[in-house]
């Protein structure tokens, strides 16, 4: 474990933002939600001092070398209109002087707010496409044109949730293995899968034996934890340890009753979490992530799922700009 543990440590990453994020208690919420209630703490990712933070600068840093180390002048991605991955991927190539290309789904607005407002002021090329499926595609297209032309673009997948985008995050686990809390559970919202992947990877190469839940925003449970799977044995591979070691064996706990009606679109009990979260801590969620993923933190608190003696971190993984769309 300690030969995977420096690799984890030893892997290029370029520094976006100042670490750690502080980890905050959150004793106005645990009132509010009544006697049983867990100590609640949440880890602070929404505020990352880069590019308006969340959990993909973290995995954007590591994702970055690579692009740098081969000398790469443009980074291609993809996501929804307001996808705070492409939002990151911007501002990154802003900082790194590198070209930014996005393949949006869906129209372009006619007034950009939120993160697509902050794609055009990072100065992003984005096109638009009509569908999810035809991205990749798209994304291609684009990179086959441009190494034609003599460029050396690099696509990034969604969300960039690769094996090296889930070891961008892993090393976030530090930060929680130096601080003096030891939760029974971290809850965050998931996604692409490469945020809950680096959460298992982390924890198992620091040590730590928490329970780890991701609160689906759009994909089944099942889809998902095979993509998660996936990219644990990938980043294994990547830093020459045995799967097992990189937490391969960890069960993957996908929660995803609380999708609502699809991808973006709040729910009641989204709703909720974010006003009482806003209104007991002064502290904003976004209704398409981390909204529905605090819903999930709520019903389970509701149902007993822990005890009062138990302590529970809520990860902000950010979106804040979503708020804002």
């Amino acid at each position: 474990m300690a030969t995977a543990l420096n690799a984890l440590l030893s892997v290029a990453s370029v520094p976006l933002a100042p670490f750690p994020t502080p980890i905050q208690e959150l004793h106005r919420l645990r009132a509010a939600l009544g006697p049983g209630c867990p100590r609640l703490l949440m880890k602070r990712d929404d505020l990352l001092a880069f590019g308006a933070g969340g959990n993909k600068v973290r995995k954007m840093q590591t994702v970055a070398a690579e692009a740098i180390a081969g000398q790469c002048d443009t980074l291609i991605t993809c996501g929804g209109v307001q996808s705070n991955h492409a939002r990151v991927t911007a501002a990154a190539g802003a900082s790194l002087g590198v070209k930014v290309i996005l393949v949006a789904n869906g129209a372009k607005p006619a007034a950009l707010t939120g993160n697509a407002r902050l794609n055009a002021l990072f100065g992003a090329d984005v096109r638009y496409v009509a569908s999810r499926e035809e991205r990749a595609p798209a994304m291609a297209k684009i990179a086959e044109e441009l190494r034609a032309a003599g460029q050396k673009p690099m696509v990034v997948p969604l969300g960039a949730s690769t094996p090296l985008g889930a070891i961008g995050f892993a090393r976030a686990v530090e930060e929680l293995a130096a601080s003096p809390f030891r939760p029974t559970a971290i809850v965050h919202s998931t996604s692409s899968g490469g945020t809950q992947a680096g959460l298992i990877v982390g924890s198992a190469l620091f040590g730590l034996t928490h329970e780890i839940i991701g609160v689906s925003a759009d994909d089944p449970a099942a889809a998902l934890t095979s993509t998660i799977s996936e990219l644990i044995t990938g980043a294994a591979v990547f830093l020459g340890a045995r799967p097992s070691t990189a937490g391969a064996d960890a069960t993957i706990n996908v929660d995803d009753t609380f999708v609502g009606d699809g991808y973006g679109v709040p729910t009641p009990a989204s709703t909720e979490a974010l006003e009482l979260t806003a209104r007991t801590e002064g502290i904003v969620l976004d209704p398409v992530y981390t909204a529905k993923a605090m819903a999930g933190l709520i019903a389970r608190i509701r149902a007993g799922a822990w005890r009062a003696e138990d302590t529970v971190l809520f990860w902000h993984t950010g979106g804040v700009p979503g708020f804002f769309a």
